[in-house]
């Protein structure tokens, strides 16, 4: 079972009707005890850090998380919840990847990054099988992780930041892949065939 944690921190139907174009079913979970049965989770969230840690917390997902050894991503503040601390409400977040999440310096561009942008692959892995520089995927953001060992492709906006990441049985992106067509679409079923 595909399992997206709502912790009502995102629209999950963008993410679920995605999966669903590739044949896979997710079951929307609420409730910790749900966990259990899930062979991959996808963790979404849009919104500010601080408060989609408080819904994490006191739907007490915290400890289900830390022991979930199977697969898990998250999906844009979903990744970011991920890393070890946000400056964004100045918070310490799951720790489930290393390093930390900051406000983007875009200099005199718009923010929040909202857009196409191109992937740099640094690291070949099997959640990024099959990218080119070429391809583009859909951002909504103005915090963003530090690149650092943990990053698996990176994107430009003013600075460098992690796109994707992953370590041990933890993924994030940074972008929306249910909102990045034929290339978010193939990064979906990367990690549905990413065996740890």
């Amino acid at each position: 079972m595909l399992a997206i944690i709502d912790t009502g921190c995102a629209n999950i139907n963008s993410v679920r009707f995605a999966f669903e174009r590739l044949g896979v079913t997710p079951t929307v979970i609420t409730n910790v005890d749900q966990v259990q049965n899930a062979e991959r989770i996808i963790l979404p969230g849009v919104g500010h850090a601080s408060v989609a840690m408080d819904r994490l917390i006191s739907g007490n997902w915290i400890d289900a998380i830390n022991e979930f050894e199977r697969p898990i991503m998250g999906i844009c503040l979903g990744m970011q919840l991920l890393c070890e601390h946000s400056s964004e409400g100045d918070i310490k977040t799951l720790g489930k990847v290393k390093g930390n999440v900051s406000q983007l310096d875009v200099g005199q561009l718009t923010s929040p990054h909202m857009g196409w942008n191109n992937l740099n692959v640094l690291k070949p892995h099997a959640l990024t099988k099959g990218l080119s520089s070429d391809d583009q995927v859909y951002f909504v953001h103005s915090f963003a992780h530090q690149i650092n060992e943990c990053t698996l492709a990176s994107t430009q906006y003013g600075q460098d930041f992690s796109a994707i990441v992953a370590q041990d049985n933890i993924a994030g992106m940074q972008f929306h892949p249910e909102r990045s067509a034929k290339v978010g679409a193939r990064l979906l079923q990367n990690f549905l065939d990413w065996q740890i």
